[in-house]
């Protein structure tokens, strides 16, 4: 009688300790910081891209320096401050980082006025191409941080459920992940004039 209690505890502590979500927050957590890394990557391609860019402008637009130096500087900026995965849950990090970034888009957008200015450039197919190819880069940006924000939403919520809230609390002590969130200047429309 006393071998099935014991093989009976033995299988309920196995029960449990399977379903308690231990390796399942682990496995998602580990999805938030794969997620995260796509935008690095991503950031890391604008970023390579954007000396091209830059070059192509100026021959065209050697007096728009100004913009052009702007452009650089935000550049500059964007990828000296790097994020690791510890600081996924420090909310201040990730505004600084969301700040930089969103002063380089502000930059890009000014280039690209500067660049309706001078329609030889506009039609030099090298130009098309890289423009095309940062277009393509800010499309792959803003997936991957839709990607990243779902990752955090699954996370974030399996450490409040439970029973994975007990393991958390009792085994892992995870932290809460944060979102990546839209910049201040992103909640104004553009103004569009003709």
């Amino acid at each position: 009688m006393k071998r099935i209690m014991n093989f009976g505890a033995l299988l309920l502590i196995a029960c449990i300790l399977t379903s308690c979500g231990y390796n399942t927050l682990q496995t998602k957590e580990e999805t938030v910081f794969k997620a995260w890394a796509d935008i690095e990557s991503t950031l890391q391609r604008r970023s390579d891209l954007i000396p091209n860019l830059v070059a192509s402008v100026k021959g065209y637009a050697k007096h728009e320096q100004e913009t052009l130096q702007q452009v650089i500087e935000a550049r500059s900026k964007a990828t000296s401050i790097q994020l690791s995965p510890a600081d996924l849950s420090n909310p201040a990090a990730m505004q600084q980082l969301q700040a930089v970034q969103g002063e380089l888009s502000s930059a890009l957008s000014r280039l690209m006025v500067v660049v309706e200015r001078y329609p030889d450039l506009k039609a030099n197919q090298s130009f098309l191409d890289l423009q095309n190819q940062l277009e393509g880069t800010e499309n792959r940006i803003n997936v991957a941080r839709q990607r990243y924000n779902t990752a955090v939403e699954q996370f974030n919520g399996s450490i409040r459920r439970f029973p994975e809230s007990l393991t958390n609390k009792l085994l892992l002590h995870l932290e809460k992940k944060e979102y990546f969130k839209a910049d201040e200047a992103a909640r104004v429309a553009p103004k569009v004039t003709f």
